[in-house]
C-alpha cells in the first residue's frame, strides 16, 4: 500500500473550488511535513505549498497566493488541499509529499513520501 493516498480531483468550470485528500497510512501526522506539489501538462513538478509539523502553512507559488490553503484532521490522519477561484491553468495533476521532518521545503527531493497523484481539469 501506498503511504499517502489522494483523492478529491475531478473536472471543474473556471472559477470553482476543490478539496483534495491526503490521507497517510502506517503513521501519524505528528512530526511531518506535508508539501503539495503541481504538475501541468508538460511541465516540471512544482511545489505550492507546505504545511509544517506545527500547522504553519508557507506559500511558494504566487500564482496560488489567496486562493489555495492546507489544512489538517489528526483524527483522520488526513491533509487537504482547499482551491478556490480556480483557473485553466491551474489544470494538471497534483501530488502531496511527506517528510518525517518539522520542517518545510519546496523541492521534490525533500520528501520521503508521496502519494499517487489526483487529476484536476478546470474548463468550461
Amino acid at each position: 500500500q501506498l503511504p499517502l493516498v489522494e483523492s478529491g480531483g475531478g473536472l471543474v468550470q473556471p472559477g470553482g473550488s476543490l478539496i483534495l485528500s491526503c490521507a497517510a497510512s502506517g503513521f501519524t501526522l505528528d512530526y511531518y511535513a506535508f508539501g503539495w506539489f503541481h504538475q501541468a501538462p508538460g511541465k516540471e513538478r512544482e511545489g505550492i505549498l507546505c504545511m509544517n509539523s506545527s500547522g504553519g502553512i508557507t506559500h511558494y507559488a504566487d500564482s496560488v497566493e489567496g486562493r489555495f490553503t492546507i489544512s489538517r484532521d489528526a483524527s483522520k490522519n488526513t491533509v487537504y488541499l482547499r482551491m478556490d477561484s480556480l483557473r485553466p491553468e491551474d489544470t494538471g495533476l497534483y501530488y502531496c509529499a511527506a517528510n518525517q521532518n518539522s520542517y518545510c521545503s519546496q523541492y521534490v527531493g525533500y520528501y520521503t513520501y508521496w502519494g499517487q497523484g489526483t487529476l484536476v481539469t478546470v474548463s468550461s
